[in-house]
C-alpha cells in the first residue's frame, strides 16, 4: 500500500536529520545573508543590483544561475530528474525608494531596518535551502528550482512571477517564501484589481473661469461614491480609494485630477462586479459634473485604466502540497494555520500549479515601514519546515 502524504512527510523529516542539523549550524550565515541582501536597494522595477547579488550567491553554491527577461533569477539544484520541478521562490523587490537609508540596526533581539523581513528573510531562507538541497542526501524524484522574482510589491503586479509561471515553467508544486513566520500557510490567493481614474477639463482661473467642469470635483464625487458602494457576494472583499490628487494652485480650476482604487476579493465574480460598479461611478461622476457646467463651456472627460490585476485562486486544503505543509508545521512543533494573502503564489495558482506561501521562520513586524523588524529567536523551526515541505514534494515520483 502506498504511503499517505502525511507518512511521506514524516519519513522525509526523519531522513533530513543531518540537513536539519546543518540549518542550525548555518543560522549565523542565514542572518548575514538576510542583512546583506536587505541593504541592497531593490524598489519595484529596479531590482537588478539585488538580482545580480542573488545570482552571484547561487553561483558560488555551484548552481548555474541565470537572469530572465523579466529580471528573475533562476537556478536549479544539480541532478537529472524526470517530471516537473518543485519551485521555491522569493521576491526581490521592496516598497522603498532607491535612496532610502537601508542601514540595519540591532535593538535587543531584533534587527530593524527597511526590508529586513519583507523580503530579506524570504530571500535568505531560499538561499540556504539551495545550499542544503544541493548537498542533500534524501532521494529526490524531482528537480528543485529556485526563483527570485521581480515586481511582487504594489504596482509591480506580480510581474516576475507572471512571466515565469506564464511561460514554459510547469511546476509540480510551488513554495513562495515571504517574510517571517512558521505557522501560516497561505493557500488562498487574494485577488485584486486596481484602477486609475483620470478626469480632465479646460481649467482656468477659480473666479474668472468658474462654471467650467472641475476635475477635482468629479474625482471627489467618485471617491465618495466608491466608498459608499455595497460589496456583494459571499467572499470576503474590500474596496479602497487609496490615492487622490490634482490641481496646480488654490486659485485655479484644475485641468486634471485623478484617483486610484484598490478592489480585493477571493472571488473572481465579485471582482468583476466591483469593476463594473467602479466604471459606472467613474462615468457618472463626470456626467454629473458636466450637467452642472456653465453654458458655452467645454465638457470634461474621463478615462479609467486598470493598473493591476492579481488573480484569485486556491490550493485545496486536501491537496498533497497543503497536507504536507500542515504536517511539516506540526513536525517542527508549531500549529498550522491556513490563510489568505496576495503573494507570488497567486500567479502560480492562476497558471494551474499547486502553490502556497509561507514565512521563513522567526518573527517580524512593521512591514513596509522604516521601523520594520525581524527577531531571529527560535527561527530554525521555520527553516526546517520549509526544507521538509520542499523535500517532501520533490520525493513524489513523476507519473
Amino acid at each position: 500500500m502506498p504511503l499517505s502524504i502525511v507518512d511521506v512527510t514524516a519519513d522525509t523529516f526523519r531522513e533530513l536529520t543531518r540537513e536539519r542539523r546543518w540549518i542550525t549550524a548555518l543560522n549565523d550565515d542565514i542572518l548575514r545573508a538576510q542583512i546583506d541582501v536587505a541593504q541592497i536597494a531593490a524598489p519595484t522595477g529596479a531590482e537588478r543590483h539585488r538580482a545580480q547579488w542573488v545570482a552571484d550567491y547561487l553561483r558560488r553554491l555551484g548552481l548555474g544561475a541565470s537572469i530572465d527577461e523579466a529580471g528573475n533569477v533562476i537556478a536549479r539544484a544539480s541532478g537529472a530528474y524526470a517530471g516537473d520541478p518543485v519551485v521555491v521562490c522569493a521576491h526581490l523587490d521592496t516598497v522603498f525608494p532607491e535612496h532610502t537609508n537601508l542601514a540595519i540596526e540591532r535593538a535587543g533581539p531584533r534587527l530593524v531596518g527597511p526590508g529586513i523581513c519583507d523580503n530579506g528573510r524570504g530571500l535568505a531562507v531560499m538561499l540556504v535551502l539551495a545550499r542544503v538541497i544541493q548537498k542533500c542526501s534524501a532521494a529526490f524524484a524531482r528537480a528543485v528550482e529556485f526563483v527570485a522574482t521581480t515586481g511582487e510589491e504594489g504596482a509591480g503586479d506580480l510581474r516576475g512571477a507572471k512571466f515565469y509561471f506564464g511561460g514554459n515553467a510547469r511546476p509540480f508544486a510551488v513554495v513562495a517564501l515571504d517574510g517571517a513566520g512558521d505557522e501560516r500557510i497561505v493557500n488562498t490567493a487574494l485577488g485584486s484589481r486596481r484602477f486609475r481614474i483620470t478626469y480632465r477639463g479646460p481649467g482656468g482661473h477659480s473666479w474668472a473661469a468658474f462654471g467650467t467642469p472641475n476635475p477635482v470635483h468629479a474625482a471627489a464625487h467618485a471617491a465618495a461614491r466608491i466608498a459608499s458602494l455595497k460589496i456583494r457576494g459571499a467572499a470576503r472583499s474590500t474596496l479602497t480609494v487609496s490615492r487622490i490628487g490634482g490641481g496646480i494652485s488654490i486659485n485655479a480650476i484644475p485641468e486634471e485630477a485623478w484617483l486610484e482604487v484598490d478592489a480585493r476579493s477571493t472571488d473572481d465574480a465579485t471582482l468583476e462586479q466591483m469593476e463594473r460598479e467602479i466604471r459606472a461611478v467613474a462615468a457618472g461622476s463626470i456626467r454629473d459634473e458636466n450637467d452642472r457646467r456653465a453654458i458655452g463651456t467645454a465638457p470634461g472627460t474621463h478615462s479609467i485604466a486598470r493598473i493591476g490585476d492579481r488573480p484569485c485562486g486556491e490550493t485545496a486544503e486536501n491537496s498533497s502540497l497543503v497536507v504536507a505543509a500542515m504536517e511539516a508545521t506540526r513536525l517542527v512543533g508549531r500549529s498550522p494555520l491556513l490563510a489568505t494573502a496576495s503573494t507570488d503564489a497567486n500567479a502560480a495558482i492562476a497558471a494551474g500549479a499547486p502553490a502556497i506561501a509561507i514565512g521563513g521562520g522567526g518573527h517580524g513586524g512593521d512591514a513596509h515601514s522604516s521601523s520594520e523588524w525581524f527577531d531571529n529567536t527560535a527561527s530554525t523551526p521555520g527553516v526546517e519546515r520549509a526544507l521538509t515541505i520542499v523535500a517532501t514534494m520533490a520525493r513524489l515520483a513523476a507519473d
